[in-house]
Order: C-alpha cells, then structure tokens, then sequence
C-alpha cells in the first residue's frame, strides 16, 4: 500500500514546491495521468481546470472522474488517484453513491498510488471523523477508506484562535484542535495525527515518513508527542 496524504494549505511558491516535488518523487516516471476526484466540491469541471491552470498535476496529466461513464471502472484502470480537498461529508457521500469505497481500497491494497489532500487525507484513515468541516450533507456512515491505521486532523494548529477584526486582535473562546482532538478520544480509541497546514505523511513500505512540517500525535490517556520533518511514526503508532 502506497498512500500520501497531505494537509493542505499549499498556497505559497515554497510549499508548492515542495509538495510538487514530493508528488514526483512518489508517483514517478512510470505514471502519466493521474485519475482525479473532484467530489469534495460542487462544480466538478471548474475543480479539475483549476488544479490543471494552477500546476496542481506537477508535470501529470489530470482527468477527472466525473469525465468517465463508470467511475468505478475508471478507478480499476487508472495508474494514480488523486483526491482533492474540499467538504469531507460531500466527499464520502458521493464516493457512496457511486460505490467507490471499495473499489479504492481494492485497488490501491494491489498497488494502485493513492494520493489524498485535505477531505482526500480524511477519507483515506478508518473514519472521517476528524474533519473539521460542516455536515453539509448527511453520508449513510462516516467509514473511510482506512488505507491507514491512524486518523488526521488536516489544517491542525495548536493554540486558542485570535480573530482581526478591526486592527484588534480578540480571543476566541471556542474548542481548540486539541480540545476537539480530546472529544473524539473520549468516544473512540484510533490516533490521530494532527498534521499542520503544508505537512504530509508518506505511508509505503510498512514506514509513516513526516515531510515538511511538525506533527503532533494523540492517543487515548497519553500526552500528546511531537515530531520533527523527517520522523517516521509508523513506531509510536504501534
């Protein structure tokens, strides 16, 4: 199983590149076109021509899923996925309609690369459960792909949030990721990696490598543990 999950948040010229290089690196000389799936946002056309005018298929032909008759045959025949980011609830509805979950599980178990920004890298772990996004809509089950052990919070950031408003900086006193995070180990036993804005995780070869940024890992009735770029996980996850 080969699967690389990124936060998101690849807006500036650093972090394009690094996540364009990465994508390269892991997809390799072997793959041409890359299968994407555009289900987290609305407009399905306007997703996939933005990530093409915007460089997003680093040097990879992108085609939409939507664009095939069969999606799921469009899956068994594809040489890398893709999943873009945008409403996870959308996201795993509609992977659901067109009875895709499976399918993807199969395929990337056989090999298939597997790549998944933001809702992408939430359906990717055993639930959705750790998104931070609004039910926008109400999927049969909140089952992911479970492609990896561990769930992610996606966008993660530590801290109490401060709002601009006005010049001012005012404490908001709502839940922090951290408090969230402590919710969900309340009722549930999986970690969670909470991988900041930029970061990914490159899961192959039994090794969970972090790349780019800091992460912070939480499990039931353990303080939460900190890892430098560069640290495979996949041990604390044991």
């Amino acid at each position: 199983m080969r699967a690389l999950l990124g936060s998101g948040g690849f807006r500036s010229k650093e972090r394009q590149a690094n996540f364009f290089a990465e994508m390269q690196d892991f997809f390799g000389k072997e793959v041409e076109e890359i299968l994407f799936v555009p289900y987290a946002l609305h407009d399905h056309d306007a997703y996939v021509k933005a990530m093409r005018d915007q460089g997003f298929g680093a040097g990879y032909r992108l085609r939409g899923i939507h664009e095939f008759p069969d999606p799921r045959e469009a899956v068994r025949q594809a040489q890398a996925v893709y999943v873009g980011g945008g409403n996870s609830f959308r996201l795993v509805h509609s992977l659901q309609q067109h009875g895709l979950l499976e399918v993807l599980r199969e395929q990337v178990a056989g090999g298939l690369p597997y790549l998944g920004v933001s809702a992408g890298c939430n359906v990717a772990c055993p639930t959705m459960m750790t998104t931070n996004d609004m039910p926008i809509v109400q999927p049969a089950s909140f089952e992911g792909l479970g492609l990896v052990p561990y769930q992610v919070n996606a966008h993660y950031f530590r801290g109490q949030t401060w709002v601009k408003e006005e010049g001012d900086f005012l404490e908001h006193f709502g839940e922090t990721r951290d408090d969230r995070i402590r919710e969900f180990h309340e009722m549930n036993a999986t970690p969670v990696i909470g991988l900041p804005e930029g970061g990914v995780l490159r899961n192959e070869a039994g090794q969970v490598e972090l790349k780019f940024t800091s992460a912070v890992l939480f499990q039931p009735g353990e303080s939460p543990k900190n890892f430098a770029p560069g640290f495979d996980i996949s041990a604390a996850l044991a």
